[in-house]
């Protein structure tokens, strides 16, 4: 059965596959409880909650016996650093630059699976399933290292030796007590590139993430105007970073995905910042459909893009940056105001501007204005 397991989720598109049980996970547990405590995760309060069920995977199911992770490259076919010199143009991190892989993914889980049960029944034995793909308190990098597919790198993602730092992870959980794989230990060695290129620090230690420094968690996951301290890093980085996985050096033995429909889109992966700021909502919506990218939302998706047309400082932008101040976002209008400090607006923060911004109902808003002033002073 394990045999004919593995032949079938090749078949299926994953490229690596690996089994471990649900115990054993105190280590992974403990990092997590730490991370929190420190505030490491930010906004992502899900990560909290339900946190025992994380470190746990029987608190999740408790029939559970073994847990089958599988893994599909998603390796780039060409360098993302490149992208960060075209500054007229908005990058977007390589993974969501194409069909969102969740669906992507679970479909295959699901037809796997079920030849999985089809196999089980043959033999007449009873088992049940239940597939995830980074939706459920499941801590996929610790249980896909525990299987053998790679280790938990110096920047915390997983790393394999046959596709470097660009997977895509999903799991099954079954009842069926299969035989389990070992884990292949951890072969950053002495390398600390991906420590090294991190533009916002986000990383205190090796194998230590500061989510709150981070720019893929500042770019998609917060909820607020992203802090100043962190916006110059940014560039033109407007969904995501690929930094701390592009430097891997094991990346050279990665292949890009095998399956069609996860082919990397160049118009979504590099669009000129022009064509972004000029997204209404139903343009955004269309613009993404079926990608990650979609379920950012406009508002914060535009206030990135307005940090990314701030850093390039392109006068031809400035049009389209000053209609941006009458958003319906605050999120929009109070990154409009700084962008236009960093293009160099000074006609926007003369004293002649102060009643129109003293009426802005977001204190937010008032606050980029008052510290434009002063920067343009």
């Amino acid at each position: 059965m394990r045999e004919r397991l593995l032949a079938r989720a090749r078949e299926e598109g994953f490229d690596d596959v690996g089994i471990t049980g649900p115990s054993g996970m105190a280590g992974a547990a403990s990092r997590l409880e730490r991370f929190v405590e420190l505030g490491h995760h930010g906004d992502m309060d899900w990560l909290r909650d339900r946190a025992d069920w994380r470190g746990d995977p029987a608190r999740l199911w408790p029939e559970v016996r073994s847990i089958i992770m599988l893994a599909t490259s998603y390796a780039p076919p060409v360098d993302p650093l490149q992208s960060l010199s075209r500054h007229e143009r908005g990058a977007v991190s390589v993974y969501a630059a194409r069909r969102d892989y969740h669906d992507v993914v679970k479909g295959r889980l699901k037809q796997l699976g079920q030849s999985l049960l089809a196999d089980a029944r043959q033999v007449g034995t009873p088992a049940e399933i239940k597939v995830f793909v980074d939706t459920a308190p499941v801590m996929e990098k610790p249980l896909a290292a525990k299987a053998g597919l790679g280790w938990q790198g110096k920047h915390t993602n997983l790393v394999s030796r046959r596709h470097g730092s660009w997977t895509f992870l999903g799991a099954i959980f079954t009842t069926l007590d299969l035989p389990k794989d070992a884990p292949s230990g951890d072969h950053c060695g002495t390398c600390n590139r991906c420590l090294d290129i991190c533009p916002t620090g986000a990383f205190p230690a090796p194998y230590q993430l500061d989510a709150t420094r981070c720019i893929a968690y500042l770019t998609v996951e917060h909820q607020g105007q992203i802090p100043e301290q962190f916006r110059a890093a940014i560039g033109n980085r407007v969904f995501g970073c690929d930094d701390c996985l592009a430097v891997c050096p094991w990346n050279r033995f990665a292949r890009d995905s095998r399956d069609v429909r996860l082919a990397m889109r160049q118009e979504l992966h590099l669009a000129p910042l022009a064509d972004l700021l000029a997204l209404d909502d139903p343009a955004f919506r269309k613009r993404f459909a079926g990608t990650p990218v979609k379920r950012l939302g406009r508002a914060r998706f535009l206030r990135n893009v307005l940090v990314a047309a701030g850093n390039a400082g392109d006068q031809g932008l400035l049009q389209q940056v000053r209609s941006l101040l009458a958003d319906e976002s605050p999120l929009v209008r109070g990154m409009a105001v700084w962008a236009l400090s960093r293009i160099g607006d000074a006609t926007l923060f003369r004293s002649e501007s102060q009643p129109r911004l003293a009426a802005e109902p977001d204190a937010g808003v008032r606050a980029e204005w008052e510290a434009g002033q002063k920067r343009l002073a």
